[in-house]
């Protein structure tokens, strides 16, 4: 049985009176453990997907599956981190990752979540600023806490929503080097189920075990693509290598296939 079974997934908005279809029949599975990107161009469904694996929206038609049982709102099971860091603002970096510790384990007293916060602060490099304010920290030190808040929640599944962006170029290598750090571990601990909402195809190629690319009007599965390449990858050594780039031009040819067949559409209509 699959981590996460997405079955014949439909969502039908209405809005000022007319009716669209952002998701039809989307159906894919994802193993436990497994890194998964969903990629696609503006409005083929990526963030509507990741809505209601949250819990916070309900399919018109379909279902998905965690652990073989359907989703029944939010739950404990699911960290998410958003592209605009949504930190509280009133707190210190220290105490919006103990609060977000607080909300999955009840059971840990003040000290504890604050000792666990530190932890976790301290792997994505910010010890120093735990005590600074999200208006004291620049961006990408800013989604370093909401990282750190996510993976100190310890939770199962961790959903993210193009987390990098809003970064600027350095800052996105940084963090993307940092959360493959912290996903692949020490071999300690079951590595997290990852599904990473992106537009940026290198992205995808370095973080992923699978990659699903989306289609728009309405948003479908297009493809799924298994990344060959074996952990861990070294990006400097990985990109120069004939292997990656025969890789990369073909998820760009079906990038690329699917927008310029959109085009076509529409200068038919």
């Amino acid at each position: 049985m699959s981590k996460i079974d997405i079955k014949h997934l439909t969502v039908d908005y209405t809005e000022k009176k007319k009716s669209f279809t952002a998701l039809k029949d989307v159906s894919f599975s994802i193993e436990a453990g497994e890194f998964v990107s969903i990629i696609g161009s503006s409005g083929c469904g990526k963030s509507t997907l990741l809505s209601i694996l949250e819990g916070i929206n309900t399919p018109t038609d379909g279902q998905i599956l965690i652990d073989g049982e359907p989703i029944k709102g939010t739950g404990a099971d699911r960290g998410v981190v958003f592209q605009h860091y949504s930190l509280f603002p009133w707190m210190t970096a220290r105490k919006n990752v103990a609060f977000g510790i607080k909300q999955v384990n009840k059971e840990a007293n003040r000290s504890e979540r604050l000792k666990i916060a530190d932890e976790f602060l301290d792997k994505v490099g910010l010890a120093q600023f735990k005590n600074k304010y999200p208006s004291q920290l620049s961006g990408g030190m800013q989604q370093r806490v909401a990282i750190a808040r996510a993976l100190a929640m310890d939770t199962d599944i961790l959903l993210m929503d193009e987390p990098f962006g809003a970064i600027d170029a350095k800052n996105r290598t940084i963090l993307q080097e940092l959360l493959l750090k912290l996903w692949e571990g020490d071999g300690s601990k079951e590595r997290k189920t990852v599904v990473f909402v992106t537009h940026d195809i290198d992205e995808s190629i370095l973080l992923s075990d699978k990659i699903v690319m989306m289609t728009t009007n309405p948003g479908r599965v297009y493809r799924e693509i298994t990344v060959p390449f074996d952990r861990p990858r070294n990006r400097s050594e990985l990109v120069q290598t004939t292997e990656y780039n025969t890789f990369r031009n073909k998820l760009l040819a079906m990038f690329y296939s699917d927008i310029a067949d959109k085009i076509g559409e529409e200068v038919m209509l």
